[in-house]
């Protein structure tokens, strides 16, 4: 089991002076990681969703984490990779200088942006981009492997030249395709590529998702293979928020999401902007119950089925708690499957403070368990 940090770049105040300091933050946090053993640090992806998501540069921000960190591995997740987004050419060559400032700690994964919010700031139809995120994908590890490219494709097109830099791993990175349906856990699976649950699914979920990816993996066409070799990988959200005293983080976490999830909604579902006050962890559940059920009205009228990828951000079965409630809850998510624990703290009212502190449980207490699991069951 792997243990890693994925950054969103929250936040609840949104000046200049918040946005700075989430920032700053952001990077103390990622030192501390690496410091306390964590395996990989991941940033997302997304444009002009105020409050939700401030990290529309993700490459910046891993490039400075990667020139302050020497262990701890980098990642994208994920990289839009609509062409007047991210053009294919550019995405190769900064994926490349990444991995060879970092000797080679790069994971490169791919999406393609959840809103139609993001897809019309760049002049595009969400239901649209599918083809040309297909298209990139399988072409993106051939520009970082060829010596020269030439592709003239539905939505690409590219001349015969040569580009640089080439990466540091060889052929080129491990990939990764951003997940939340099964849907798309299968298309992850048939190409070969890693797949990440970027949610709030419980390990109950997360056991049959895995089933799907695995057996979509296991039957795949070697033809459909992006990249160059197959990278069999399931790293899956994991909320958390760790403190001696469970209740404060329960509090905090469950404010925390209660947070993410009205501020996803307001962007995905033309919801109210989040609410901020604070108040028990039962009360915090509470609202977010109520959340659950005018979203589940809201599409019974609707006619849209209700799924899990609908619901899931309601879902408060999380990491939050003691050392071993959270140990209780990981062991829940490696039995289900999971490879990789993306854990997700930065949500927009969890104050820095309760971040480091879950950190040091991490560190301290949450991950020598696991390791000390794996050296038993080696032996």
């Amino acid at each position: 089991m792997k243990f890693s940090v994925c950054f969103e770049a929250q936040m609840v105040d949104t000046s200049r002076e918040s946005e700075q300091r989430t920032f700053y933050e952001a990077v103390e946090q990622c030192l501390y990681a690496e410091e306390m053993g964590l395996d990989g640090i991941w940033a997302v992806e997304h444009h002009a969703l105020t409050q939700y998501s401030h990290m529309s540069a993700p490459e910046t921000f891993l490039a400075f984490v990667a020139g302050q960190t020497k262990r701890i591995r980098i990642g994208h997740g994920v990289v839009c990779l609509p062409p007047k987004m991210n053009h294919p050419v550019k995405v190769a060559e900064r994926v490349a200088t990444l991995d060879i400032l970092s000797r080679g700690r790069v994971n490169f994964g791919i999406g393609k942006g959840g809103t139609q919010q993001e897809a019309g700031t760049f002049g595009y139809d969400l239901a649209e981009l599918q083809p040309m995120i297909d298209e990139s994908m399988y072409l993106i590890p051939k520009i970082m492997v060829e010596d020269e490219i030439e592709h003239h494709g539905t939505h690409i097109d590219i001349p015969r030249r040569p580009i640089h830099p080439k990466p540091y791993q060889q052929p080129h990175p491990p990939m990764f395709m951003a997940c939340t349906r099964e849907e798309s856990l299968r298309t992850a699976g048939s190409r070969g590529l890693g797949g990440m649950i970027l949610g709030f699914n419980s390990p109950e979920e997360t056991a049959e998702l895995n089933a799907v990816y695995r057996k979509a993996f296991a039957e795949r066409d070697p033809a459909a293979q992006v990249g160059y070799f197959p990278n069999e990988w399931l790293a899956v959200g994991c909320p958390i928020i760790v403190s001696d005293d469970g209740e404060k983080a329960r509090r905090i976490g469950f404010r925390g999401q209660r947070f993410f999830a009205q501020a996803i909604h307001y962007w995905y579902g033309g919801g109210p902007k989040p609410e901020v006050e604070d108040a028990s962890a039962d009360q915090h559940a509470e609202a977010v119950k109520r959340a659950e059920e005018a979203t589940v009205a809201y599409l019974n009228e609707a006619k849209i089925p209700v799924t899990s990828a609908a619901t899931s951000m309601y879902n408060l079965d999380h990491a939050y708690g003691t050392p071993a409630d959270a140990i209780a809850n990981i062991e829940r998510l490696e039995a289900a499957g999971a490879d990789e624990c993306l854990m997700l703290m930065q949500m927009g009212t969890v104050p820095h403070e309760a971040i480091m502190e879950t950190l040091r449980h991490l560190g301290e207490t949450i991950i020598p368990h696991f390791r000390n699991k794996d050296r038993r069951a080696a032996a």
